[in-house]
């Protein structure tokens, strides 16, 4: 992957002729199979370093985040850009569940996105386990951390959930991780 593939994606989808600090690295990383740790303050860019990546994936890009009004406000964003995106979450009905998952079975959807919570209902686990994924994104990593205010104990099952899934890639991003 040459850097000016990269950059004509910048340019094409998201419409900007550079990157912001550390943004190249971490995309360069992971579409070398390197797996990644984004530590990037508010509103400096996190997203789009997964937001890129999943385009020159050759399978799904599954995004574990926390809040779903942040899920739906990237799905929005992602679909404008015409990146196909979706989320799995409690508020869709039936058929708009069924509608995604035959989109990401289809290969037409590059970026689903779920609550951790997800991974706890049966129908979804038996759903994924189908799915060849490239790449797990954990949105707001410091979830995972039992010092946090903001700790979720089902954050601790990633590791155990990514090998179940055969996972190859793992990218964490957070605004707010100390250094441990």
């Amino acid at each position: 992957m040459h850097q000016a593939d990269i950059h004509q994606t910048l340019d094409q989808y998201f419409g900007f002729s550079a990157f912001r600090a550390g943004q190249a690295q971490t995309i360069e990383q992971l579409i070398g199979g390197q797996s990644s740790l984004a530590i990037f303050p508010t509103g400096s860019g996190k997203s789009l370093c997964y937001q890129l990546t999943a385009l020159h994936l050759p399978n799904l890009t599954l995004v574990v985040s926390p809040l779903l009004a942040l899920m739906q406000d990237q799905i929005e964003f992602l679909n404008k850009k015409g990146i196909p995106a979706a989320s799995l979450d409690s508020t869709q009905t039936y058929e708009q569940s069924q509608s995604v998952m035959q989109g990401v079975r289809d290969g037409h959807i590059k970026i689903l996105m779920v609550s951790v919570e997800r991974f706890k209902n049966e129908r979804f686990r038996g759903f994924i386990k189908q799915v060849p994924i490239s790449m797990l994104v954990v949105d707001e990593a410091h979830c995972i951390s039992e010092w946090g205010h903001n700790f979720r104990p089902d954050y601790l099952k990633l590791p155990q959930i990514r090998n179940e899934l055969n996972i190859p890639l793992v990218l964490l991003l957070t605004a707010t991780a100390t250094k441990k």
